[in-house]
């Protein structure tokens, strides 16, 4: 039947002594050759956390790629922007050197260089209005 305690707790009730303490042991019986339940669930949640630290490590990884990506991009971009504007700037030198040389024309040629000017666009704008016209 059973038995009582003996003043000393690290041994159960239990004749055979499947149950020592097995704290004391960490939760290993070298009779019963089992794990306890706490180390069995240690070594499950162990498990997943390295299976989550693996999972952490790919997305790491990833984003560490799309990074690099996204930096190389950028540095394409300025260097197309960097382009961009080196052309806007050109293009500006030379429409305020046009307008100078026209200035220039008007101030000397006084009013016969207009009217070849005038006369000029109206001659474009008859040819634009013709060749609209036939198509």
């Amino acid at each position: 039947m059973h038995k009582r305690r003996s003043g000393n707790g690290s041994q159960s009730s239990n004749a055979n002594g499947h149950f020592k303490d097995m704290n004391r042991r960490g939760g290993y019986d070298p009779e019963r050759g089992a794990l306890s339940a706490s180390d069995v669930n240690s070594g499950i949640m162990e498990q997943q956390n390295n299976e989550r630290i693996s999972e952490l490590s790919e997305q790491v990884a990833m984003l560490k790629g799309l990074t690099i990506d996204i930096g190389n991009e950028v540095r394409e971009q300025n260097g197309l922007l960097d382009q961009m504007q080196d052309g806007f700037s050109s293009t500006g030198d030379m429409l305020a050197g046009s307008l100078r040389r026209i200035g220039t024309m008007l101030e000397s040629g006084g009013a016969k260089h207009m009217m070849y000017m005038v006369g000029f666009i109206v001659g474009v704008m008859i040819l634009l209005w013709m060749l609209m016209k036939k198509s």
